[in-house]
């Protein structure tokens, strides 16, 4: 397995590079999974369903199965967030695991930048970004850079920099 972040600030449009490159790079054989952070209280379940009523009364974690797919809901009831490598840890294997968030942590990132959104650049500040995916210019550096339209180039960075999961655990 494989680990690439995608960093930027809300609204340089993280989600949506993901929604494109995913299948690009499923076009080329690379099965990917994601991992999200929320940066704010969020629920997978709906109020009404069996699997909200057994949270509810105070299970720690409730799995969901059915033909299509299985999910399991974690409550931390107090207890500390999850760290990244926890919660890598967690995924079955891929050849790809793309992290939307966690732009704080120490893995591998491509910084996603959006001009309009009038926010300031992430690196050089973060040595952890390796690769630029924007519709400005950044400023002069090193870095690779493709645009956020070139959903094939963003691949190839991807692809390239990702680093094996097994090392990024073993450095923290």
């Amino acid at each position: 397995m494989r680990l690439i972040g995608l960093a930027g600030w809300s609204g340089a449009g993280k989600t949506t590079l993901m929604t494109r490159l995913i299948p690009e790079l499923a076009a080329r054989g690379i099965a990917v999974s994601t991992l999200k952070h929320a940066h704010h209280a969020f629920d997978i379940d709906r109020p009404g369903k069996d699997s909200y009523a057994h949270r509810s009364a105070g299970a720690r974690q409730v799995l969901v199965a059915s033909a299509n797919r299985w999910a399991l809901m974690s409550e931390l009831r107090g207890a500390p967030e999850p760290g990244l490598a926890a919660l890598l840890r967690r995924l079955d294997p891929v050849d790809l695991v793309i992290v939307e968030g966690f732009k704080r942590d120490s893995h591998p990132k491509l910084e996603v930048h959006r001009g309009a959104n009038g926010k300031p650049w992430i690196h050089p500040e973060d040595p952890f970004v390796l690769a630029i995916a924007s519709d400005v210019a950044p400023p002069p550096g090193p870095l690779p850079r493709a645009h956020l339209d070139d959903i094939a180039a963003i691949a190839d960075l991807v692809l390239a920099r990702a680093m094996p999961l097994e090392a990024f655990l073993a450095a923290g």
